[in-house]
């Protein structure tokens, strides 16, 4: 552990989030960069979390645990044709940056394997993470963008975020998660042909008083899950703060959020959303999704409260707070057809030149 380099907490976090203090470096970690390819023909890092884990659950960490691969305030990176294997916390990590394309990596550790979140673009803009296959201890992909006035006052969103052909095994966590660090705000994200199974929710909105910030204009199309326990869910009371000098007047504004053209089969519950009381979350749009429940579901597939919304073509029957607007309705939930810049960018190649003497 001593060999591991100490860096000062994020900005937009305030303290680490294993501890108070700092954070260990990255095993790949690079600030200030531009033109940067990571990639490796499914060539394997194998983080050898297990150390690290059971130092974190011992309560003998003065630091936040390392990343596998970090990259800071950056322009123009690609990440591509990885395995990763067994990382002390979360595996890919931009951060401050932008344009940037992950593709086809490979992320694998423990189900029970603690905070090992397969890639969480964080105050990032212009993202694009296209398939990939992840089997994890937390989310697979964990939007973010800083933690209570920390983030806030670091004031840097994620946006313009595209998701697609996404593979997920997390029993005990999201397939896609936006949050619970969302201070920063997280906007325009587009998800499609997202396969979860075995994974606690399919997408899953975690904020809280005190957060700040927006989760807003995120469109969602294309789902197929299996053994599930929520297809959605969205909480409002979120318990981790960074520290107890948040504001707990400072609301999150969550709108705008459309899922849609979704096949679920084996759910314990369809759907758990829990807005805050006097800051409901709205423009909820749900349509043409298949729920097939569990043989042991609960009896009230639905549960809601502070949200607004509507829905068409929902099985089960959404709550009331979402009012089914008829068969017409079923593309209601919007979609964008305009392609964001980072949708135009080509993955790169190395060319590694070896020279004879």
């Amino acid at each position: 552990m001593s060999e591991w380099p100490v860096l000062k907490a994020l900005p937009s976090y305030g303290r680490g989030r294993d501890a108070a203090g700092g954070r260990f470096a990255s095993l790949i970690f690079g600030t200030n960069l531009t033109d940067v390819v990571v990639t490796g023909a499914n060539g394997t890092i194998d983080g050898q979390g297990a150390f690290w884990w059971q130092n974190f659950h011992k309560g003998k960490l003065k630091y936040t645990r390392p990343y596998l691969i970090e990259f800071m305030y950056s322009d123009n990176i690609q990440i591509s044709n990885l395995t990763l294997l067994n990382s002390p916390s979360w595996n890919v990590h931009p951060v401050y940056s932008s344009n940037i394309l992950v593709q086809g990596i490979t992320i694998i550790a423990p189900i029970t394997s603690p905070n090992t979140d397969g890639i969480n673009p964080d105050s990032c803009t212009n993202v694009r993470i296209e398939d990939s296959y992840i089997v994890s201890g937390d989310d697979c992909i964990a939007v973010k963008s800083g933690w209570d006035e920390y983030g806030i006052s670091f004031g840097m969103p994620t946006k313009q975020l595209v998701i697609r052909r996404l593979t997920c095994i997390s029993p005990y966590s999201a397939a896609i998660a936006l949050g619970s660090e969302m201070s920063g705000g997280i906007e325009d994200v587009r998800a499609e042909d997202i396969t979860a199974i075995h994974t606690e929710s399919g997408v899953r909105i975690k904020t809280a008083r005190g957060r700040g910030g927006f989760v807003k204009d995120i469109y969602v199309k294309g789902m197929t899950l299996h053994t599930m326990k929520w297809v959605f869910w969205m909480t409002g009371n979120y318990k981790a703060h960074a520290d107890n000098h948040y504001d707990p007047k400072a609301l999150p504004v969550i709108q705008g959020i459309n899922y849609r053209d979704i096949m679920a089969d084996n759910v314990s519950m369809a759907a758990r959303l829990e807005g805050i009381e006097g800051d409901p979350f709205t423009q909820i749009c749900i349509s043409n999704v298949t729920i097939g429940m569990a043989a042991k579901a609960k009896k009230v597939p639905w549960t809601c409260t502070d949200v607004e919304g509507i829905s068409s073509g929902v099985s089960p029957r959404p709550c009331d707070q979402l009012p089914d607007q008829g068969p017409e309705k079923i593309t209601a939930c919007d979609f964008p057809a305009e392609p964001l810049s980072i949708d135009r960018v080509v993955l790169k190649s190395c060319t590694y030149r070896m020279k004879y003497t």
